[in-house]
């Protein structure tokens, strides 16, 4: 009987560890099939230019991928980036057709083969060619020109200044070798009755203190103790509570006050122009971004606003990596009918 059950022990181990084995390959299984489904699509949107440094990035491109079955759709961001996953037939080698739509540039249509095994990821760089803007025939109009370009902006920055000294003194009073008897509040080790006092200080407005220090300068002080959770970070609003187990103490609470001030600066720059786009780049604490610029030499200011709406130019705005530290990257392109 012994031997009969190490065997059917070890038969039923086999046939569970076979099982176990069966599910995991087809979990296994199941994942990648999911993951052979889902095809992701990623590259950038340029202007097609013979001189590389006018490869500007193209926003607001209307990305769509699609397998004849499915589709995805995306735009282009700032960047000229863009990003879309496409949920694809399984094992399924029809092409995907990416085509990209923009109506200041002309129709583009992408190919590519995902469903072969083995396919690596690619990066697409989709090279978009502009639409010409034709003149009227005859006009005789030339084109504005936009010249002496600068950029004004503010940039706030917050200092603190030292501007005093604050001390305190206050009391806690209490008469010693009285048991405490459970009666709140107690000595630290619940034998002695105790009293508390709070100490509270608001620094007022745009202040704060910094550097708090409180001590017991009076009476039985190793009877004594301070909680310091109420000031030891600072701030305008600070307390100072203190604990006694003995006869009347006197504490002291002393702390630099410092005074905070936002100081504004107004500082100008140059954009970098290429072909008909500037570009330029700001600090993360920009403020009241603004172009002085002449139209046709009469010189006028254009505050960008939030919707970055120029008379005589497109623009977009996107924010640096935090390689960069998050600084605010401007791009502005010419309307029709200007020039730099």
């Amino acid at each position: 009987m012994t031997k009969k059950k190490v065997v059917w022990t070890i038969i039923i181990l086999a046939a569970a560890a076979g099982i176990g084995l069966f599910l995991l390959l087809r979990a296994h299984r199941l994942r990648l099939i999911a993951e052979r489904q889902l095809v992701p699509i990623e590259g950038a949107v340029i202007q097609h230019d013979a001189d590389t440094k006018n490869e500007l990035p193209v926003a607001d491109v209307l990305i769509t991928a699609s397998d004849g079955v499915r589709s995805a759709t995306t735009s282009s961001d700032a960047a000229g980036h863009f990003k879309l996953v496409l949920q694809k037939r399984v094992l399924s080698e029809q092409p995907i057709t990416v085509t990209f739509r923009n109506p200041r540039y002309e129709p583009l249509d992408l190919t590519v083969q995902t469903g072969r095994l083995g396919t690596k990821p690619q990066l697409y760089i989709a090279a978009m060619v502009p639409i010409v803007q034709k003149t009227t025939i005859g006009s005789k109009h030339p084109p504005i020109q936009v010249s002496n370009i600068r950029v004004r902006y503010t940039l706030n920055s917050r200092n603190q200044n030292n501007v005093g000294f604050a001390v305190r003194t206050f009391q806690v009073v209490n008469k010693g070798d009285v048991p405490c008897d459970h009666q709140s509040p107690c000595s630290p080790d619940g034998k002695w009755k105790a009293a508390s006092a709070t100490l509270p200080l608001d620094a007022g407005a745009d202040n704060s203190f910094q550097n708090v220090t409180a001590s017991c300068i009076a009476g039985p002080c190793p009877f004594t103790k301070i909680d310091s959770s109420g000031f030891i970070q600072g701030g305008r609003q600070i307390s100072i509570t203190a604990l006694n187990w003995s006869d009347t103490a006197t504490f002291l609470m002393e702390a630099e006050v410092y005074h905070t001030a936002i100081n504004s600066e107004v500082r100008e720059l140059y954009p970098v122009i290429f072909g008909q786009t500037l570009n330029f780049t700001l600090p993360p604490t920009q403020e009241g971004v603004s172009l002085e610029a002449e139209i046709d030499g009469a010189p006028m200011v254009f505050p960008l606003g939030p919707n970055l709406s120029l008379s005589w130019a497109t623009c977009n705005v996107r924010t640096g990596t935090e390689e960069q530290e998050k600084t605010t990257i401007y791009r502005c392109e010419l309307k029709p009918g200007y020039r730099f």
